[in-house]
Formats: structure tokens, sequence, C-alpha cells
């Protein structure tokens, strides 16, 4: 009968405190956490970790919903997993209880609403990639070497020099220099 909690960030440069100073406040006796971790991620370690140490009668405590779940589906199958498993299941910001079942309607109706956002920001980034690319913007990284180290690495490589050489001259990896020598 123990509650126990779960934090994650999606980058390193976030903080994990605002979470875990709530966590704490709901009396969480342990806290499980995953730094640096995107929702989406197939391996969340921490969150892993937390499912695997519930037992029935225990309660995973979230500071918010999508702290925690890929997607509606995702969700709903770990909810009826905690069912099966009688575990309860809390979420502080958002008054979700699943002991009630208006508590397990309002975890259902929320999910679908962050799965909806998901998807609404990923189109909208789609959208303006595609955009930018059509303006002649280059998307993505920036070159690692210019046209110029690019032709002096092609000289050098058909004067016989090794590329491991070139690469560690121009300051990039063997990979990335075959890459532009190469054009691919």
């Amino acid at each position: 009968m123990a509650r126990i909690g779960y934090a994650r960030v999606s980058t390193t440069d976030q903080s994990l405190d605002l979470q875990i100073d709530a966590l704490k406040q709901a009396q969480c006796e342990r806290i499980f956490r995953d730094d640096g971790i995107s929702a989406i991620a197939k391996k969340r370690p921490g969150f892993e970790k937390v499912l695997g140490s519930l037992k029935s009668g225990d309660t995973l405590v979230l500071w918010k919903m999508d702290r925690a779940f890929r997607s509606l589906r995702h969700a709903l199958d770990v909810l009826e997993e905690f069912e099966t498993r009688g575990i309860d299941f809390l979420v502080l910001t958002e008054g979700i209880d699943t002991t009630t079942p208006m508590g397990r309607c309002f975890f259902q109706i929320r999910n679908a609403f962050s799965e909806l956002e998901r998807s609404l920001i990923s189109e909208r980034t789609k959208a303006g990639m595609e955009a930018a690319r059509k303006r002649g913007k280059a998307i993505g990284r920036p070159a690692s070497l210019t046209p110029e180290q690019i032709s002096d690495a092609k000289r050098r490589k058909s004067a016989g020099e090794e590329m491991a050489v070139i690469a560690a001259q121009s300051g990039v990896s063997e990979r990335t220099l075959y890459r532009a020598v190469n054009g691919c």
C-alpha cells in the first residue's frame, strides 16, 4: 500500500525539481525518474522500473499525465494492467484518481486530448519545415565542411593521403569525410 512517484523531463536542460517536490508533498515513498528522455522513447528505464516495482494496493503518482504515456493506447493498456493487478493511479495536476468511475473516465478523455496535442504539434512542425524548404532554407544540421574543404579532401585523397589523416586535420570523423567526399 505504497505511494510511488514517477517524474520525467524530455531534455537534459529541463529540471525535475517541480515534479519531485510535488511527488514528495504527495507523500510518495519512492520516486523513479527519467531525465532527458522523450515520452515516445521505446526505452524509458525509470518508467520500466516503476512499473516493475508496483504491487497490488500501491498507487502510482504522477505530477502530470503526459509525463508517463506515449499515446492514448499506451495509457489505456497500462490502466487496464493496473486494474488487473489492483494498482491505483493518481495525477496531481489533473485531479485524476482511478479509484472512482469519474476518475477513470477523465483519465481516458485527458489522454485522448494529450495524443491529439502531440499529433497537432508534429503536423505543425512538419508543415513549417516544408514551408521553409520551399523558401530555400536548409533544414537540419549545418554542413561540417565547406565546399573548399571537400575539394581539398578529394584532391588529397586522389594523391593517396589516408582519409583518417585528412579527417583528423579537418576536425571531422572519417565517416563524415567519406560522406562529404562521396556526395552522400
